[in-house]
């Protein structure tokens, strides 16, 4: 795809951005911008009626898709990628028809109310809280195409234009899911087309233009490897603009001595059926007075998922998200602990605060473990893979917040894509 009007130029000598690529990231933006407002008023039906077409669309024209994406994961694999994120990349049968059945459960799913009365104030008045669009989000995401029908499929539900750029491996099948599955839906359900823009450009910088552009795009969602998206979001903050980040990961569960031996087995089996994802089992803590016992069975269970335990002494960080690391991504991290206080403090002060799970049949230390870790997500004989959009709220989702501050925490959802507006008018009206 390319945005009309912008010339197709490579790097300046010395390394730096060019102007062209400012520029295309820009035009999108503005792009997206003059389109917002068709979306914004456009009525429940017709967004719904939207993302109908894109399920439609995604299975109509399913043979593109695949061989786009065969290109990519074929250009991929030239390259060296490794088997996690060619996983992620990958576009399978079974998961285009999951992407339609998503787009067909978020069509159904309930619009947010747009007003909601709060209180009565003196003077015969009324407080309102009115839901309105952000207008134009930005999403950036690497090697993950299902995510350009994610993302734009919630923007499209909350009624906000958006600006998606993706990297060079992803590039060929983002382009072909936003020109013959997308943007038709759009235009045919009678919304301007132009809301969702897919930067043209594989080259990072991209990424970096498009946090720069707080008047056009002041919230930007960011996911990927975690030194790229924690510079992202400084490089945004500096200029103004808000984001949503999903930088870290790795899930840990804890295996309290009160353990049912089977549902261990099971959760680590559960827990790493997929290596290159955030909330997969990574660091696995086991309570010192069942661990010889309970031993056998994790190593089984590692090595049917063909994952290496990394055992003490550790040489990297006990919380060291194995996801990222190409090399090693089939690894779990190992150690004993003395019991669930150590556990909660490990997983609140060196992992992510992604995920952790506890495997116990006692009641109350499970609930110990639930007051004390402070993470997005906890879980009580359940694998930390659950903590997903789809999985837990039964919609995509943008990508999972950890911040602690108010706001949207967790899988971020159409649900939370709004901002806050008081209106006090006369009560009754």
């Amino acid at each position: 795809m390319r945005v009309p009007g912008v010339a197709g130029c490579g790097r300046r000598k010395d390394g730096t951005v060019t102007d062209e690529v400012a520029k295309a990231v820009e035009e999108c933006a503005r792009a997206a911008k003059d389109a917002a407002p068709s979306l914004a008023r456009a009525t429940n039906e017709t967004v719904d009626a939207a993302l109908n077409g894109m399920a439609q669309r995604l299975l109509a024209h399913r043979e593109a898709i695949l061989k786009a994406n065969r290109q990519d994961v074929s250009t991929a694999q030239s390259t060296g990628m490794s088997t996690g994120l060619l996983d992620r990349l990958t576009i399978t049968e079974s998961r285009l028809t999951d992407m339609a059945d998503q787009l067909r459960l978020l069509a159904s799913a309930p619009h947010q109310d747009r007003s909601v009365v709060v209180s009565t104030l003196p003077g015969d008045l009324q407080l309102v809280e009115r839901r309105r669009p952000v207008g134009v989000i930005g999403a950036n995401y690497e090697a993950r195409p299902n995510v350009t029908v994610d993302v734009a499929s919630q923007l499209v539900k909350s009624r906000n234009a958006g600006v998606l750029r993706t990297g060079s491996a992803a590039l060929g099948s983002a382009t072909c899911l936003l020109e013959g599955v997308i943007r038709p839906a759009l235009a045919e359900a009678g919304i301007d087309e132009r809301v969702v823009q897919l930067v043209p450009r594989a080259e990072r910088e991209a990424a970096t233009e498009l946090v720069r552009l707080p008047d056009l795009v002041p919230l930007v969602i960011l996911r990927g490897s975690g030194d790229s998206t924690r510079s992202l979001a400084l490089t945004a903050a500096q200029h103004g603009v808000r984001t949503l980040a999903h930088a870290d990961g790795g899930g840990v569960l804890y295996v309290d001595e009160n353990a049912d031996e089977d549902t261990v087995r099971s959760l680590i089996t559960n827990s790493l059926d997929r290596l290159g994802v955030c909330n997969r089992l990574n660091l696995l803590l086991i309570h010192d007075a069942v661990h010889d016992q309970i031993w056998p069975i994790v190593s089984e269970a590692l090595a049917a998922r063909g994952v290496t335990p990394s055992l003490p002494p550790h040489e990297h960080p006990i919380g060291y998200e194995w996801a990222l690391d190409s090399e090693r991504e089939a690894t779990v991290t190992v150690a004993r602990v003395g019991g669930v206080a150590e556990a909660v403090r490990i997983a609140n002060e060196q992992t992510s605060g992604l995920a952790a799970g506890i495997a116990t049949e006692d009641a109350a230390t499970a609930e110990a473990f639930f007051d004390g870790y402070q993470g997005t997500g906890v879980f009580w004989n359940a694998p930390t893979r659950l903590l997903d959009g789809f999985k837990l709220l039964g919609v995509p989702e943008t990508g999972i917040n950890l911040d602690k501050v108010p706001g949207p925490r967790g899988p971020v959802t159409y649900t939370d894509l709004y901002v806050r507006q008081y209106a006090v008018l006369p009560a009754g009206r």
